[in-house]
């Protein structure tokens, strides 16, 4: 494999920033003075590894700012530097990009585990202060991730598993999709070979025997859709390792892996996505509760296509994924794409939209509220966030992410403080249901409330998931209690 250089940097920078790149040679220079003499497991120079961690950022068309914390992300940990030397030498802005990566130093702590939940709470946590902080800890988690074979076994196996914990949920839900998938493909990589293996010659074997229906099918739709006059790009995909992976652990077969095979069709724009569904349905026929439509109701992570599961050739079941362009880097890239396709001052519009628009972001500001101690912080965030979610719709069709096991109550509070202080019951599916009422996916939930109610019960706290639910349970209670 070809050794990274400055240079294939500052090539890449130069394809979308050139303005950047004397900044971003200099931070270079900088990083590599600080860790001369400095190894890594692998042999190679340590500066190969911030090297990496800024070119995956380079990929993203990071901002200048990010590429050069990038390079300088493990300088206040590994070299005598202090953070008011890198505001004199950059900006206060890479400065605290650098911070905000940097772990606690063990001198702070007692044991090995309370730095680690420390460090856990600080990577979780920046992404309220800037998400430009989760991005960076993404980019230098995969390339730790691609370099894992010269670590220990129990090293391999302890990285992996937290890896699969905390990083993949957390490119998730900031809709990094493309990095999601490669974490969790090298994660089973380590934690299960046998099972990698198996699972990548099936994967393999797969794509053999469907390069001639899906390559037919892309043909077909190309030339539909030139005859349409509608300008278009189509990519072939298959489910990554650690999905098939999933979905076979849950109990399914492979036959009832429906996306296991999918053509992503990018147009123009939003009208174009649906008038190329309407042409692939008069094509191929499609399996119709296989459809969903993610460009009227995105997912909570903002990612946005239209999905159908059609019949193609050689009766094979092909997935299509149609969407914009721009939908299209959000679904590789989440919020990072908006260094692509933004303008302006894209940090603070991630933050904003971060804020107003992504469900987990609130429930992760009141998770930090409530738990003082690392250790139960970061259980909750696992059990509420990091687990298995349910997703639910209020009467006027929004998606609503709970965590697995969430109550009607739970979904309540979600929705408004008010809401869950004087609800009553709940109807679910059309069907009167009590407010401890266990919700299902996909459920429709309406909150029947009554202002003359008695309020939340304190007997509902061993019912509810959610921190918000439990908080307003009982500031409620402790409220009437003190009146």
């Amino acid at each position: 494999m070809k050794t990274l250089t400055i240079t294939d940097l500052l090539d890449k920078v130069k394809t979308y920033d050139t303005n950047s790149v004397s900044e971003i040679q200099k931070a270079y220079n900088y990083a590599e003075d600080l860790h001369q003499g400095q190894f890594r497991q692998s042999g190679d120079p340590y500066i190969s590894h911030p090297l990496n961690v800024a070119y995956i950022l380079s990929e993203m068309h990071a901002d200048k700012d990010t590429i050069c914390a990038g390079l300088l992300h493990d300088t206040l940990e590994d070299a005598n530097i202090t953070k008011e030397e890198i505001i004199y030498n950059f900006n206060p802005e890479i400065a605290n990009l650098v911070d905000g990566v940097t772990k606690i130093s063990k001198l702070n702590f007692s044991s090995k585990n309370d730095q680690n939940m420390a460090n856990t709470r600080k990577i979780i946590t920046g992404i309220t202060s800037d998400v430009r902080i989760i991005i960076i800890k993404l980019a230098d988690r995969l390339h730790n991730m691609r370099t894992l074979q010269y670590k220990s076994k129990f090293k391999q196996k302890e990285n992996a598993m937290e890896t699969i914990d905390i990083f993949v949920p957390l490119a998730y839900y900031i809709g990094a999709y493309r990095i999601k998938s490669e974490l969790e493909d090298l994660s089973l990589q380590y934690l299960y070979p046998d099972q990698y293996k198996r699972i990548d010659d099936i994967k393999h074997q797969i794509e053999d025997n469907s390069k001639n229906c899906l390559q037919e099918m892309l043909e077909t739709i190309q030339k539909i859709l030139s005859d349409e006059n509608i300008p278009n790009k189509i990519k072939v995909r298959t489910k990554n390792i650690y999905g098939i992976y999933k979905r076979l652990k849950e109990g399914n077969k492979l036959s009832d892996i429906h996306d296991l095979l999918s053509l992503k069709i990018m147009v123009d724009n939003i009208s174009e996505c649906y008038q190329t569904l309407g042409l692939i349905h008069q094509q191929y026929h499609p399996i119709n509760d296989k459809f969903k439509d993610y460009i009227c109701n995105p997912k909570t992570n903002m990612y946005q296509s239209l999905h159908t599961t059609v019949f193609g050739p050689e009766d094979r079941l092909v997935q299509t994924q149609i969407r914009t362009f721009d939908m299209d880097k959000v679904a590789s890239f989440g919020l990072s794409a908006y260094w692509d396709i933004q303008k302006g001052n894209i940090r603070d519009k991630m933050q904003e939209d971060l804020k107003n628009k992504y469900q987990f972001f609130q429930s992760l500001v009141e998770i930090n509220q409530v738990f003082g101690d690392n250790h139960d912080f970061v259980e909750q965030v696992k059990m509420e966030l990091f687990s298995d979610t349910i997703y639910v719709y209020t009467t006027k069709g929004d998606i609503i992410e709970l965590p697995k096991g969430a109550t009607a109550i739970d979904f309540a509070y979600k929705i408004h403080s008010d809401i869950g202080n004087t609800m009553v019951s709940a109807i679910v599916n059309d069907q009167a249901v009590e407010p401890e009422y266990v919700l299902q996916n996909k459920d429709r939930v309406k909150i029947v409330t009554d202002i003359m109610s008695y309020g939340p019960r304190l007997e509902w706290l061993d019912k509810v998931q959610t921190t918000k639910a439990k908080r307003k349970i009982k500031d409620f209670n402790q409220g009437n209690s003190i009146g």
